[in-house]
């Protein structure tokens, strides 16, 4: 999750400046970039637990290996939650879930040296520390109670409203791993189509990428247990938001709808002030000034605000692909190809928005209810997800192809995925019940990076 940003102190004075500012992310075509973002879980190959944040082999002591190597730190309270190095950085989940969020990059290409690069870091300082990485959609051993909490200050402001508004918002935070692909727009006609392109098909993705089928070493009976607590955290900043779809949207349609997403926090002199619940829009109009110690709403307020919207694609100054479990590194690169292949070319986007427009926005909504427990296998008009999933790679490959830069090989795992209808959740499951002797412990001998 990303850091506060209390630098900007400009007020706010309208939605229309809201509107401007997350507008004046677009860009020329010649100007878009691929930044990629993904998690994992560490743990102690001794006995495969979370390490802890304060121990000899903890999550700290992991940080610092990294500052050795020439990250610099970010500080919350004194202690290490994150580092950053060039306009790359590595921050921490809820549970100790180590993220990479990376450079924006011109090519796959880039992306691949980037993710090798990391991997190879982070192996090294893990083995002097006896820490492995487990790139998994959903813890597969540990309870709830198992899982370490962060030292970061927002998170105890989560951690107390997650359980008022969901069952699973905890899990959410302690249990889950994902990645991302954040993608640039031209400007606001491309923003609305790629915006609803991606949205709608982001349940295809939950499938593609399902790797979470077993929760405290048993399966659970979901392809996507990650998805699923996402179907239960917060109704009020998750899923697939009709307004996307509504006729009139755009930047300032968008940003009405987010003044009334609930807030978490308020960020000043280095402290958060717990404002969990209150709406920005009372925020902008003064209204909450007693709960602030008098805070004016500012730019940086609403930059951080926007960071606490968890729809399936959020818009900030760009669009982020939120849809999709961690997995082994050829996923990671699968994901980002994906949506570059259908989204970063102007004919692939296009038939990429003829394979949604006869669909409503409640088809998409139910389909995204359903896909974490069944997967590709998911009843979709007179077929399944796997028939949309075998369309959607395929344009995404006609897409990559046109750059004319060699990406397509990025996407053979999906296509693979696509020809057989087997996730990597079926490859576990049937590990499992097959050479596992029901062992689920296994997948940290197999599953590890």
């Amino acid at each position: 999750m990303s850091g506060p940003s209390e630098g900007d102190a400009t007020p706010i004075t309208s939605v229309r400046q809201l509107a401007e500012y997350i507008a004046g992310g677009a860009k020329p075509r010649e100007a878009w970039r691929i930044g990629t973002e993904h998690e994992k879980f560490a743990f102690r190959r001794s006995d495969l637990t979370p390490p802890p944040y304060d121990a000899p082999d903890g999550i700290r002591a992991l940080l610092e290996g990294h500052v050795a190597r020439g990250w610099q730190p970010t500080l919350d309270n004194g202690k290490v939650i994150g580092l950053k190095r060039g306009s790359a950085n590595i921050s921490l989940e809820p549970g100790g879930q180590f993220e990479l969020s990376g450079a924006p990059l011109a090519t796959l290409h880039e992306t691949k040296a980037e993710l090798d690069a990391h991997l190879a870091e982070a192996k090294a300082v893990g083995d002097a520390l006896g820490l492995g990485f487990l790139p998994h959609g959903f813890h597969p051993l540990a309870r709830r109670e198992d899982m370490p909490w962060m030292p970061k200050s927002r998170y105890a402001i989560m951690r107390r409203y997650m359980p008022t508004k969901g069952k699973l918002g905890l899990d959410m935070m302690l249990r889950t791993c994902t990645v991302q692909v954040n993608l640039d727009v031209l400007d606001e006609a491309d923003m609305i189509e790629k915006f609803r392109v991606s949205l709608a098909l982001q349940p295809i993705a939950v499938a593609l990428f399902a790797n979470s089928p077993f929760t405290e070493g048993k399966p659970n009976g979901f392809k996507s247990f990650r998805a699923n607590t996402w179907t239960d955290t917060d109704p009020d900043r998750c899923g697939i938001p009709s307004v996307v779809f509504e006729p009139g949207f755009g930047f300032e349609r968008y940003v009405e709808w987010v003044l009334d997403v609930p807030m978490y926090f308020v960020y000043r002199q280095g402290r958060y002030i717990d404002v969990a619940g209150r709406s920005f829009r009372d925020f902008m109009a003064g209204r909450l000034r007693d709960e602030t110690e008098g805070a004016v709403a500012t730019m940086g307020d609403f930059a951080d605000h926007l960071t606490t919207v968890f729809t399936e694609v959020r818009m900030k100054r760009y669009l982020e692909m939120r849809g999709a479990d961690s997995g082994p590194p050829e996923m990671l690169m699968a994901l980002p190809a994906l949506w570059v292949g259908l989204l970063y070319d102007s004919g692939a986007q296009s038939e990429a928005a003829a394979l949604i427009r006869d669909h409503a926005c409640q088809e998409w909504q139910t389909l995204h209810r359903d896909v974490p427990r069944l997967g590709l296998a998911t009843p979709f008009c007179d077929g399944t997800a796997l028939a949309l999933a075998r369309e959607m790679v395929a344009i995404a490959r006609r897409g990559l192809v046109a750059r004319g830069l060699g990406e397509e090989a990025y996407l053979a795992p999906l296509e693979e995925i696509a020809a057989t209808g087997r996730s990597l959740a079926d490859h576990w499951l049937d590990r499992a019940s097959t050479a596992w002797g029901g062992d689920v412990s296994r997948i940290f001998t197999e599953g590890a990076l």
